[in-house]
């Protein structure tokens, strides 16, 4: 099946069969490049299912993750996986995470796990990696190498701090902005994994790399921040082609950072609204393509959508679809930028709603 039927074929059934939802999913499509073989995966992320108590979970979050998982599963053809990207609990509680657990088992495919801070702070990612293992790993799927890293790690002091307060701890790190919150880092002994791991792949071997936080140094104040980025940018500048598919900022963005190249996946339980400023270097400053300075709280998706990606053929092509926005559509231009082609004048967007 060649790109353009495959794709054509997911918007025709899985569109279908979704329309009504538009659900918080990404979906990557990984086509025909010199040894791929054509194939999907699915993404959804930050989940952040709170406990209230026993088996009362946070609703409205614990339906966002539901009811994609059921999305998941309606879509034709099918994902080959699914990732899920970080923050699956919100406390990082042993119950949040059973819970998140048990609601991915009901998913039809293979499940690929990221740690996010909300899945680590609390025990230091003990729980997270006994129900799903170690915390960076590497895979190959049909051509593509794909390494999935823990880029919530921070430094030895910060932790020194709170050896003895996990639950202090965890609220450092649970509020968006909070203070005193640590700036994340992949870390030395991860980087070195990184560099022995990248060892044995070829130079034209399409790279997927899946993390939590951004990868890039993007706003300290609310941490969409890696700050060890340009280390790891180090390590995979000789490759041909890379793509980092990441959670954590509950946004979209997209941005290109020389070989690389940064997209940004929905969270299943609500969206952030977009900084009054990103304070950062203009060659990592990421393109904010529609206006999500607003969460109502009477619409529980609000800011949430999916994506349909092409990975691997000649240019990234990524189809956004959105709530209460008209649907995007994102190609890599002669330049190789990802560019929103159909961006929307300010007289054609959809108001920003200011009541949190």
């Amino acid at each position: 099946m060649t790109i353009d039927s495959n794709r054509r074929a997911f918007l025709r059934h899985g569109t279908a069969a979704v329309a009504a939802a538009l659900l918080p999913v990404t979906l990557v499509d990984v086509a025909q490049a010199r040894g791929v073989e054509p194939f999907t995966f699915a993404v959804l992320s930050d989940a952040h299912l709170q406990q209230m108590r026993g088996a009362e979970f946070v609703r409205s979050w614990d339906r966002g993750l539901r009811r994609a998982i059921a999305e998941v599963n309606l879509l034709t053809p099918a994902p080959d996986f699914v990732v899920f990207g970080g923050d699956l609990a919100h406390a990082g509680r042993r119950d949040e995470l059973d819970h998140g657990a048990e609601l991915l088992s009901a998913l039809r495919a293979p499940v690929r796990h990221v740690v996010g801070e909300h899945d680590y702070y609390l025990d230091l990612g003990n729980a997270w990696s006994q129900l799903f293992g170690a915390q960076w790993y590497s895979f190959d799927h049909k051509g593509v190498h794909f390494i999935v890293l823990n880029s919530v790690l921070t430094d030895a002091a910060w932790m020194d701090a709170y050896s003895a307060r996990p639950r202090e701890r965890m609220e450092a790190v649970i509020g968006l902005g909070q203070a005193g919150a640590p700036a994340f880092q992949v870390g030395d002994a991860q980087r070195a994994w990184l560099a022995q791991d990248l060892r044995v792949v070829s130079k034209p071997t399409p790279i997927v790399v899946l993390s939590h936080a951004p990868l890039q140094r993007l706003y300290r104040g609310w941490n969409f921040w890696t700050e060890d980025s340009d280390a790891v940018h180090a390590l995979l500048r000789p490759f041909d082609r890379v793509t980092v598919i990441y959670g954590h900022v509950h946004q979209l963005q997209y941005s290109r950072v020389g070989n690389i190249t940064f997209f940004s996946a929905m969270s299943t339980a609500w969206p952030y609204p977009y900084p009054e400023s990103y304070a950062q270097a203009v060659d990592v400053l990421p393109t904010l393509s529609i206006p999500e300075n607003r969460a109502d709280p009477f619409f529980e998706r609000d800011g949430a959508g999916w994506q349909f990606i092409n990975l691997a053929s000649v240019k990234t092509e990524l189809y956004y679809n959105l709530y209460n926005n008209p649907a995007r559509s994102v190609i890599v231009n002669a330049h190789g930028d990802p560019e929103d082609t159909t961006y929307a004048a300010a007289a054609g967007r959809v108001p920003s709603q200011q009541h949190y």
